[in-house]
């Protein structure tokens, strides 16, 4: 991901991820009510976040939330089991995270296949210049990504 350009992307830091993604999300549209917002979401971190969807569709707010789903704290697994050989509080559940969203009145999609990504985006983009917000719910296998990096 890159920001389209000055000022279009919002990154609380290492230390501040968890629960302020739709707060920023509702600040930025809020702020700038003819741009295009999105979130990205960890599945842990949509946890924190998901019941701000009630004020996105009450206030119609409409951005756009893809979710990568890998069912895992993956953050903290990766350094958490290579260190004490254990993923206790790290595995999650496959949460519907979309019919969550849906329930709220949001549009919500799930994504199991690549085959689904573009047009899953497009049913989101399509939504938000209505009015609506959205949730994507991407299955994600889990893999090595960012191997390397500290998170614990």
């Amino acid at each position: 991901m890159r920001p389209r350009g000055p000022r279009g992307w919002l990154d609380p830091g290492a230390f501040g991820t968890l629960g302020v993604g739709a707060g920023f999300a509702l600040a930025a549209a809020l702020l700038r009510p003819d741009a295009e917002v999105w979130i990205l979401f960890g599945d842990g971190a949509c946890g924190w976040s998901l019941a701000e969807f009630d004020t996105f569709v009450r206030h119609r707010v409409p951005v756009i939330a893809v979710v990568g789903n890998d069912a895992s704290w993956a953050q903290i697994a990766r350094e958490q089991v290579k260190t004490f050989h254990d993923e206790v509080g790290t595995a999650l559940a496959r949460a519907a995270y979309h019919e969550v969203a849906a329930g709220f009145g949001a549009e919500g999609i799930v994504v199991k296949t690549n085959a689904e990504v573009a047009d899953a985006l497009e049913r989101a983009r399509a939504a938000a210049r209505a009015g609506k917000p959205a949730l994507v719910n991407v299955w994600l296998d889990r893999s090595d990504f960012r191997e390397g990096s500290i998170s614990m």
